[in-house]
């Protein structure tokens, strides 16, 4: 992959952590923010793609999904979404 690509690629990844982090509700910044931190990195693109997808779901909507009180319907299933779901949010130590 050349040089621009690479930084093409990097760029987008710091996109969607900051959009990972400004959701609207904090609650879901913090788990979709540490999320995307711990995982944006070693995304290929498709993910991205797919990640981004999932960012595009409202967040009460997503919120809900990722607390379980309601799940997404088959056609929203992804891998990336799968994983998000499956993720398991740890508060940072102060």
């Amino acid at each position: 992959m050349s040089s621009g690509a690479n930084s093409d690629l990097d760029n987008r990844r710091k996109q969607l952590r900051f959009r990972s982090w400004h959701r609207g509700t904090q609650e879901a910044d913090l788990i979709i923010g540490s999320f995307a931190d711990q995982n944006v990195g070693q995304m290929n693109m498709e993910e991205l793609n797919l990640f981004e997808r999932v960012l595009e779901i409202p967040d009460p909507v997503l919120y809900d999904w990722i607390i379980g009180n309601s799940a997404p319907t088959e056609n929203m299933h992804n891998k990336v979404l799968d994983d998000l779901l499956s993720f398991k949010y740890t508060p940072k130590k102060r």
